[in-house]
């Protein structure tokens, strides 16, 4: 037993040491922001255009969600078709917990998704980064 609890202390500590820490370069401040981008489900893009336009902006707007712009590629072969990239800010990491979780318990939101997805899901993939500013520009 001794020799298993040693082992797991060392695996633990070995992954603690690899564990990379954030550029010094990085805006020590609360602020964050987070970069997400969706792959459409094939012929869903518009779809997905319509929900954010009919609903979601008004939900985030509701939630304290701030968003900084939204984007598509323009180059088919990077996805043109099927890409949405958009960009959030936050006061800070917790606020954004706050409101995700508040956005997706809203009545408002559980209707417009389920309606919007009848004939299947909007989306195949949808990526998260979390981001924070670096100490020789600040966003406007």
């Amino acid at each position: 037993m001794r020799k298993l609890i040693l082992a797991l202390v060392a695996t633990a500590a070995l992954s603690l040491a690899q564990t990379p820490t954030p550029s010094p370069s990085l805006k020590k401040e609360a602020t964050c922001y987070e970069l997400r981008t969706y792959v459409a489900a094939p012929g869903k893009m518009e779809d997905l255009h319509n929900r954010f336009r009919q609903h979601t902006m008004a939900l985030f707007a509701k939630h304290g969600i701030n968003v900084i712009g939204f984007w598509g590629p323009t180059d088919k072969e990077k996805g043109s078709e099927n890409t949405l990239v958009y960009v959030l800010k936050y006061p800070s990491r917790e606020a954004r917990e706050k409101a995700w979780k508040a956005f997706g318990a809203d009545p408002v939101w559980v209707a417009a998704r389920k309606a919007s997805e009848a004939n299947g899901k909007l989306t195949d993939k949808v990526e998260s980064v979390m981001m924070g500013e670096v100490n020789y520009f600040t966003a406007k």
